[in-house]
């Protein structure tokens, strides 16, 4: 996963947390019944959830990513001239 896509999923978090955050806010200030503020919790609950879970998800596979690039440049530093196929 590239940097951009990786940003992409976490701001699609972000706003997500945001757009439910404040909508339950508004939900629980409003004259409105038990049972519709419930369920709507529900699925604030759930989508905040999804979204936290994305972000967690993305941010192993850049660190995985990130790891393996480390390693293999560091492989590739390490190896003689010779190794590397240069010929001089």
């Amino acid at each position: 996963m590239t940097r951009g896509q990786a940003n992409v999923v976490r701001a699609f978090s972000i706003w997500t947390v945001y757009v439910w955050v404040t909508r339950l806010w508004t939900i629980w200030r409003d004259d409105q019944s038990v049972g519709f503020k419930l369920v709507h919790t529900f699925l604030a609950v759930v989508s905040v959830g999804l979204a936290v879970a994305a972000w967690v998800v993305v941010s192993r596979v850049r660190r995985k990513r990130l790891a393996e690039e480390a390693s293999a440049a560091a492989e590739a530093a390490s190896r003689t001239p010779i190794e590397a196929g240069v010929d001089r």
